[in-house]
């Protein structure tokens, strides 16, 4: 399978899940998997929930931010993966004055 990003619309979205500033995605998705990169802008943050839907993994390209996932503080820079597993609840917070950019893929299960 090939996906080619750049063959899909970027979106902006306002306060991810009651977050704060902005996010902007390519997102695939299908029964299986949904794989995003994302850009989290400075400032912004995508607000503490449930993850529902699967394991939820992000690996970050560059920018610094901080990952809560059921309590637990962990700091997020370039070459980390924030794993949090289905239904646990967590938020990712971009701590840093550039974009965070990351892969999120989350897998079904």
């Amino acid at each position: 399978m090939l996906i080619d990003f750049n063959q899909l619309n970027a979106v902006t979205m306002p306060g991810m899940n009651n977050g704060t500033g902005n996010m902007t995605v390519r997102m695939y998705h299908d029964e299986k998997y949904r794989i995003i990169p994302t850009v989290l802008h400075a400032g912004g943050s995508i607000g503490l929930h449930t993850q529902n839907s699967g394991d939820d993994m992000n690996y970050i390209l560059s920018g610094t931010g901080k990952a809560i996932c059921d309590g637990a503080e962990e700091h997020l820079s370039a070459g980390m993966m924030h794993i949090c597993p289905k239904g646990s609840e967590h938020t990712i917070i971009n701590t840093g004055e550039t974009d965070l950019v990351m892969l999120t893929i989350v897998v079904a299960r």
